[in-house]
């Protein structure tokens, strides 16, 4: 073998290699949520959205929420029989209301019983996602978030809280538009969820926490820990199991630069401290 044939031969090693990587990931997904559908006799759908890393130009692409999203849940919902129960990871920042609504819709109507799964963030149209299921189980440390439209770069509720304090007069045509739309946005989702809460709680206790969570009372990004969303009087569980967390490390964040957060990847029990005798 000639040193051509060599380079040749570690060239393509090397371009084969996160192909074969990417491979060994699915497959050990694959196994594992095959694992988790038997031990509990359930239908796994995994909605996870990372930061992905162009491969060209090297800056960061937000994955969120899509009608992709909402088309394949909906698919694999309507493949699963009414008697099997669903349970869902979710793992995402929000994204479209349209979208999110749909897949709400859709777990919601599930005859079975319905679970989501949050190992660590499930924010705005995530917490939309989560809310529908008959049980939340969320990772002690783990967070939802508010549910309140977005217009733009301004939540609905603010833009509605200039214009009642500006008279008319000094408020342009724009703003008074996205008044409009944003008062419209607030009261259907407030209808979505009070729906979507309908056969978990009281129908006031429904509405009551529909206002608080589209009516603007925290900031988008505010995060609803799982003592605060049981308090909240909603079903949650904060006993996450060891295979939707084992599932989530199967998803890494695709990493291009130096990490900024390592750590030995196995579990660290306590030892006795050796006693030191001095002679």
């Amino acid at each position: 073998m000639t040193p051509m044939d060599l380079f040749w031969l570690f060239f393509m090693i090397t371009a084969l290699q996160p192909v074969l990587k990417q491979k060994f990931l699915e497959a050990s997904r694959q196994r594992l949520i095959e694992k988790i559908e038997r031990k509990h006799n359930s239908r796994v759908i995994v909605l996870i959205h990372r930061q992905e890393t162009m491969s060209l130009l090297g800056f960061p692409l937000l994955r969120y929420i899509d009608i992709n999203d909402s088309e394949e849940i909906i698919r694999a919902i309507h493949l699963t029989d009414s008697s099997v129960p669903l349970d869902i990871v979710v793992h995402t920042p929000g994204g479209l209301v349209l979208a999110a609504l749909q897949i709400a819709r859709a777990i919601h109507q599930h005859p079975a019983k319905t679970r989501v799964f949050v190992p660590f963030y499930a924010m705005s149209g995530g917490t939309l996602i989560a809310m529908a299921a008959d049980e939340i189980v969320m990772c002690k440390h783990a967070v939802l978030g508010p549910v309140d439209p977005q217009l733009g770069q301004y939540p609905a509720a603010s833009i509605l809280k200039v214009v009642s304090q500006k008279p008319l007069s000094e408020i342009d045509d724009n703003t008074l538009i996205m008044a409009d739309q944003g008062e419209k946005a607030i009261s259907q989702l407030k209808t979505s969820v009070t729906e979507l809460l309908s056969d978990k709680m009281e129908p006031a206790k429904a509405k009551e926490l529909a206002d608080i969570m589209t009516q603007g009372t925290w900031t988008h990004d505010y995060p609803i820990t799982c003592e605060r969303a049981q308090k909240l009087g909603l079903n949650v569980n904060c006993d996450m199991p060891e295979d939707v967390m084992n599932l989530m490390g199967l998803f890494p964040q695709p990493v291009r630069r130096m990490p900024s957060v390592e750590y030995l990847p196995e579990p660290r029990k306590a030892t006795p401290a050796k006693s030191v005798i001095n002679g």
